[in-house]
Parts: structure tokens; C-alpha cells; sequence
């Protein structure tokens, strides 16, 4: 069966965030009522819900992303939303799913206070003159593979797997850098300005004081700012089926290796390790032959469905 959620050629996806207090009797009649908006007008994705605010992507129709959209900024503290937009030939997402989080951005930093803590914002356009500055110190706040595809130029690289390891590498290595280079200010940036702002709060607890971050994160700049003036060099690494992105929010070249949900560029797709749906080079040898076997009969299952031009994973089939 073909779904007509995605029947268009183009689908609008929705990235966004906000950092908002949702009282904790509120959650479970929040979570509700956005599902049932999400599922009436067909929209797909993940949005997360928690006491500190509300964070996710959706796609689907024009008509459904206003809906959901209205539907959030109508809960208090919400009007001033954070969206970016895109548009996109494929369905990116397969399913919907509106869940309740401790935090909308893991960082395993209970006390923090976003909404009212956060570092100073930057637009796209002020954001080259800022981390050109050599007494600015750039930190990538995302994961070390967001940043193997792409970074701003000079940006120091945290490498940690997740965005719970950032507290720990600050009060070690960032700590350390602090007091090495001594720069004036710290500039901070991530793919949608969640995590680089939950981060900047982050500093000013641990007592840093001038610390900005890049509002609308590299999505936004990528979208503003002309690529002949840009200093992001690569893709930005994306949640969803497009995996990755440019200038534009022009689709980028990687794909998603399905043994673990990396991205894969061409010269990664053109090694003899990399089997569709399978692996890749990153985790050919972290694969058991039964697990390669699992992954080889969900592949074939997803192709054949494709062959017939219908939803593999995430269908819903009528009662």
C-alpha cells in the first residue's frame, strides 16, 4: 500500500526546538493531542516532549507541518518557536512517534535552565566575524561523526559519542583548552542551536562567562549564508532519511549504513566492505554472521517493497 502522506513530490520538513517549562501534569495531555494533530494530517518524524520544553523534526504536507506548528505555539511560552525549514522529494521519516523525555536534549544536566541561562545568540550573519576572531574559541558541541563530515573552519572537535559525554570532556580537555589559549570569548554552534544552546548554559554554570552560541544552528547558516562567503567546509550531518546536507539544505552525497546508522560517503559506498543495508567499513567487523544475515533479509524486504512502491519500515496498515 502506498502512503498518501508522502504521495507529493515534495515534502516540507520542520526542525524544531524551544526551550520552555511544561508543567509536569501537562506532558502526558501535550504528548497526546500532538500525536493525534501528527496523525490527523498525516505528518511523520519524532517530536520529544519534557518539563524544560519540546525539540524534534517532522515532515509531511504544507497544510499538516501549519497545523502541528500552530498547534505547539498555541501552548504557552511556545509562540516564539524555533523552525527551519526544508523541502525534500522523499519521505524522511516512515513513522510518527511524540514521546516524554526527561530532557528534549539529553545532556544528563538536571539543574540546568536553558530558557533562562543560555550564552548570547549569533545570526548566521554575524557568525563568520565572530569565529574569525583568533580570541574566539570555536567548539562543535555535536558527535565526532557529525563532525567528520563537516565543520566550521578552525572549530575544535570534542570527538564524544554522545551529547551526555560534552560535560565530562569540558571539565578536562575544554577546561584545559580554556586556560591554554585564554581567548575572550567561546562561540559554540550544533546542526539546529539545541545542543549549543543547552551548552552555552552549560559554561555559564561551570562559571564561563562570555559564551555564545550560533542561533538557528548550521541549518540556518547553511540556508542564509552565501555559500561564496561561508566558512562551513563539508556536510551537515541530519536525524532523518537524508542523512546529510549543504548549502541550500541541498541534499547531500552520504547515505546511512542500516549495521550502524552512520553516514557513508561515496568513497565509503564504493569500498568492497560496504554492503547495502548491511554494513560499512566503520562496522564490518563489530557484525556477527547472524546479525549480517538479519540485515541482509531486512534490506531485501525494504528493496522489494520499493520494487512494488510501497512503505517498508513505519507502515500502518488499517485494522
Amino acid at each position: 500500500m502506498t502512503d498518501p502522506a508522502f504521495a507529493s513530490p515534495q515534502t516540507r520538513v520542520a526542525a524544531l526546538y524551544r526551550f520552555a517549562p511544561i508543567g509536569e501534569s501537562k506532558l502526558v495531555l501535550v504528548r497526546d493531542r500532538l500525536q493525534a494533530v501528527c496523525d490527523a494530517y498525516g505528518v511523520k518524524g519524532t517530536l520529544l516532549v519534557a518539563t524544560e520544553g519540546l525539540n524534534g523534526t517532522i515532515a509531511g504536507p504544507e497544510a499538516g507541518i501549519e497545523a502541528v506548528l500552530g498547534e505547539i505555539r498555541a501552548l504557552p511560552g511556545f509562540a516564539d518557536l524555533d523552525v527551519k525549514y526544508a523541502w525534500t522529494g522523499e519521505a524522511p521519516f516512515l513513522r510518527m512517534k511524540v514521546r516524554i523525555k526527561r530532557e528534549i536534549v539529553t545532556m544528563g544536566q538536571p539543574d540546568l535552565d536553558p530558557a533562562r541561562q543560555a550564552g548570547v545568540y549569533v545570526a548566521p550573519q554575524d557568525w563568520n566575524a565572530l569565529i574569525a576572531d583568533p580570541t574566539t574559541l570555536v567548539i562543535d558541541t555535536r558527535n565526532d561523526y557529525e563532525g567528520e563530515i563537516g565543520a566550521f573552519e578552525g572549530a575544535v572537535q570534542p570527538n564524544t559519542r554522545s551529547f551526555r559525554d560534552f560535560p565530562d570532556w569540558f571539565r578536562t580537555e575544554g577546561r584545559a583548552l580554556l586556560d591554554e589559549r585564554k581567548p575572550q570569548r567561546v562561540a559554540m554552534y550544533c546542526t539546529g542551536g539545541i545542543r549549543c544552546e543547552k551548552s552555552t548554559a552549560f559554561l555559564k554554570a561551570e562559571g564561563v562567562e562570555n559564551v555564545h552560541h550560533l542561533e538557528g544552528g548550521v541549518l540556518r547558516y547553511l540556508e542564509e549564508v552565501d555559500p561564496a562567503d561561508s566558512l562551513w567546509r563539508g556536510d551537515c550531518f541530519v536525524f532523518d532519511e537524508r542523512v546529510s546536507v549543504g548549502h541550500g539544505l541541498v541534499r547531500g552525497e552520504h547515505t546511512l549504513c542500516r549495521g550502524c546508522r552512520m553516514p557513508v560517503d561515496a568513497a565509503g559506498r564504493a569500498s568492497p566492505h560496504f554492503i547495502e543495508g548491511v554494513c560499512c567499513d566503520r562496522c564490518r567487523d563489530t557484525r556477527d554472521d547472524a546479525q549480517r544475515l538479519r540485515y541482509a533479509e531486512r534490506q531485501r524486504q525494504i528493496e522489494l517493497a520499493r520494487r512494488r512502491g510501497q512503505v517498508h519500515l513505519g507502515r500502518t496498515d488499517p485494522a
